[in-house]
């Protein structure tokens, strides 16, 4: 049987604004195990300088991501699509155990397979301090919020 995870490429503006949501939600749920449902079973990542191949690995790397980064919150934005890929824009803040909070910024390049699985993901990020007076992520985006790009600062 095969997984399927719609909308299936070549992404048009709305599906691909739908797949972007969808991963939105997957990581906010902060489930490893959901998530990892997203890609391919032997899907290859590129996160930051950590290179991570098959679900089984990115279980384990969402599942230590998720300890180290206290309560998470993220928001994605669409940047580009064609064909069967998408680029977005995210921020996400959290603390650490310590807890001073972090706003990570990023960029990552998704390529899918006709199933609408996620088979490439490549991130590039980097983690400003902030203050907790500072955070602006704090749930889950609101549904009236969809679609909606996030300010850069």
């Amino acid at each position: 049987m095969t997984e399927a995870r719609p909308p299936y490429p070549p992404f048009t503006r709305e599906t691909a604004l739908q797949k972007v949501q969808a991963a939105e939600d997957a990581w906010n749920s902060r489930d490893p195990e959901r998530v990892a449902l997203a890609y391919t079973p032997d899907s290859a990542w590129r996160n930051r300088d950590t290179f991570v191949n098959g679900r089984e690995e990115i279980v384990a790397f969402l599942t230590r991501k998720w300890e180290r980064e206290l309560d998470y919150a993220l928001r994605k934005s669409l940047w580009s699509f064609e064909g069967d890929r998408i680029a977005v824009r995210f921020q996400y803040e959290w603390h650490d155990a310590d807890g001073r909070w972090w706003r990570s910024y990023g960029n990552e390049l998704w390529e899918f397979d006709e199933d609408g699985l996620m088979r490439r993901r490549e991130a590039s990020i980097n983690d400003v301090a902030i203050t907790e007076a500072e955070r602006r992520i704090h749930d889950p985006r609101p549904a009236d919020e969809f679609g909606v790009d996030f300010p850069l600062r």
